[in-house]
This record gives structure tokens, sequence and C-alpha cells, in this order.
């Protein structure tokens, strides 16, 4: 009971360590990310495809209506998991630097740029002392992938709440983390085509997610130096599916 006690006395605090040097909130948030919707990036030498998980919780849902993609700028998309509140906080923030960014330099922002500065807002808790008041007053409890292209080629970035990030060629987040994580490393390799990171993507997400995986449950988008940011039609994500199911790309 002294450790629970003790325990309890340094979570509460956002900007508080405990004696072993750990912030529980910001350990928390990363527990957040984990019981998220899964998601999945793919990076390529012809793009990045970003895929999601979308919990439709009843057949009267709409299920057009659970945004876990979104258009960064015409070159970066961002996939979430966790609150999606929060994640759209970010996102709107992200929307917000990139358009200055290109505004100031009129170049578009790199991915990595944009990434660290994303990051940046992430540790911003707790300062609203003396600040502008905008600060969120816990940690973000949501974890983003950032995929999109730059003069220095294609990028795939994680970004999580404790304000680090780091890049990918395939990485997994949210409550199928570990199995996808697993998989992708199994199916990548660096010739990848576009097409094959679509199939390695969504046959990873088909193994670790609960329902039967149809259009109507995944969102997919991916970006391209040719077309830029391009989120999948449901009939689109129904055409990999098929796919999928007449040449799997992992073996089993």
């Amino acid at each position: 009971s002294i450790m629970f006690s003790s325990r309890s006395e340094y979570d509460r605090g956002v900007s508080m360590f405990s004696p072993e040097g750990r912030i529980f909130q910001v350990e928390y948030a990363l527990e957040a990310v984990k019981l998220g919707s899964t998601a999945i990036g793919v990076k390529t030498q012809e793009g990045v495809v970003l895929l999601v998980e979308k919990r439709v919780s009843s057949p009267l849902m709409v299920s057009s209506s659970l945004e876990k993609i979104m258009e960064v700028d015409a070159h970066i998309g961002a996939a979430m998991s966790g609150l999606t509140a929060d994640a759209r906080t970010l996102v709107d923030r992200a929307r917000i630097e990139a358009q200055s960014h290109t505004f100031n330099y009129d170049v578009p922002i790199r991915v990595d740029s944009l990434t660290q500065s994303l990051s940046d807002i992430a540790l911003s808790f707790g300062e609203g002392q003396g600040g502008d008041g905008n600060q969120m007053s816990r940690p973000f409890g949501v974890a983003l992938l950032l995929g999109g292209f730059d003069d220095t080629g294609y990028h795939l970035y994680y970004s999580d709440p404790t304000g680090s990030f780091s890049e990918y060629k395939a990485k997994a987040m949210g409550q199928g983390q570990e199995g996808a994580q697993a998989a992708l490393a199994g199916g990548y390799h660096n010739s990848l085509t576009l097409i094959d990171a679509e199939k390695l993507a969504m046959e990873t997400l088909k193994e670790v997610m609960e329902e039967k995986l149809e259009k109507g449950n995944v969102e997919m988008a991916c970006v391209t130096q040719a077309g830029g940011f391009h989120m999948y039609s449901p009939d689109e994500i129904d055409a990999v599916i098929q796919r999928i199911d007449t040449t799997p790309l992992i073996a089993e």
C-alpha cells in the first residue's frame, strides 16, 4: 500500500518525475494509443501507403463519418491511433504549420520538419503559466503516422505522446501493433512497389483485426509524387481486398 500511495502521488502531476525517473501521465497516454485502432504505414520508392481499421460500433453507424486518415497538405497525410479529438487538434496545427511554411518560403514543408514541430507541441502540456493559453493541460493521447514526400524522397514518420519521433520503412501502431509489426518485418523489402505495399498493409491488418476485413471498416490513403495525397474510395479498397484474397503477398 505504501508503493501504491507513492505512485498515486506522482501520477497526478503531468510535469512531475517519480523517484524512479518516470512521468506516469505520459506512460498512461502511451497506453491510450495501445487501445486505439490499428494503423499501418508502408513506405516504398513509389509512394507511401497508410491504412487504419475503423471500429464500426453499430450497424446503424455511417462508417464514412469515422475519419482516421487526414490530409495535412497535398504531399503529406496523417494516420492516427488513440483519441481522435487529440489527433484533430494536432492535424489542425500541422495544417497551419504546412501552410505558413509554404507562404513564407514558397516551398512545401519537409516531412521531418513537420514531424519535429508536432513533436514539440506534444511536449508543451502543462505550460499554462505565461504561455498563450492554448496548451493542453495533459499529454496528447494519440500517436500519428505521417507519410509523404519532399525534395529528399518519400518518408514515413511515427510520432507519439512522449514527443519523440522516428522514421520507419513500415510501422504499425494501436491495438494490434505487436502482431502487425512482426508481420511487416517479415513481408517488407526495399524493392516493394506501391501495389505490393497496399497488399502488405492490407494483409497485415487482416491478420490482426478481430472483425472481418471489408471496405466499410478500413480507411486507406496513399501519397505519391504524381498524384499527391489520395484517399481510396470504398471500391478501390474493395479491389485491394480482392487482390489479397487471390494472390496473397505474405506466405501462409
